[in-house]
């Protein structure tokens, strides 16, 4: 009866052990998840309102037709996700903790580097999904909403210098 009584325990014990092992790679997996998730739409409420617009807007320069779209928007917001962390990064560089000028001007020029490969690879890929007449409005399209953005921006505050 006792050694009956220890191989249950063993058992158990074994069970309890496996089971909670594997509740936490499960969890582990849903935070990254969650991480990739929250990476893919702007954390501040008022971003979130800002991407929609320049979506609507852009949807509206560009005409797009329902199979362009389902091609494109998925692609254009991994190209903003991409350079919203390579700006972050730039930004973080360039912080007051950054011992060595050099080494920080060094990173700076390599971000830049960054964001014009990115935007190469992201205008090929438009032009897989759209013609280059589209590529081009996008382009215009982006620089006009962000001009515009600036603009009311300003209005809201005028106090503030340019």
């Amino acid at each position: 009866m006792n050694i009956l009584c220890k191989h249950i325990f063993v058992i158990l014990l074994l069970s309890v052990v496996s089971y909670t092992g594997y509740s936490q790679g499960i969890h582990a997996e849903m935070r990254q998840q969650n991480q990739l998730f929250r990476a893919a739409r702007p954390a501040n409420p008022g971003m979130r309102r800002i991407q929609v617009v320049k979506e609507s807007f852009i949807s509206q320069q560009l005409n797009l037709t329902r199979d362009q779209a389902t091609r494109f928007w998925p692609l254009y917001r991994q190209y903003q996700n991409d350079l919203i962390e390579v700006r972050r990064l730039k930004r973080l560089n360039t912080t007051d903790s950054q011992a060595n000028g050099a080494e920080q001007v060094k990173k700076d020029l390599d971000y830049d580097s960054q964001l014009v490969e990115i935007r190469k690879h992201y205008n090929e890929e438009f032009m897989k999904v759209l013609p280059p007449e589209k590529v081009g409005q996008l382009l215009k399209a982006e620089r006009e909403f962000n001009d515009e953005l600036v603009r009311k921006l300003h209005e809201q505050n005028p106090n503030k210098p340019r």
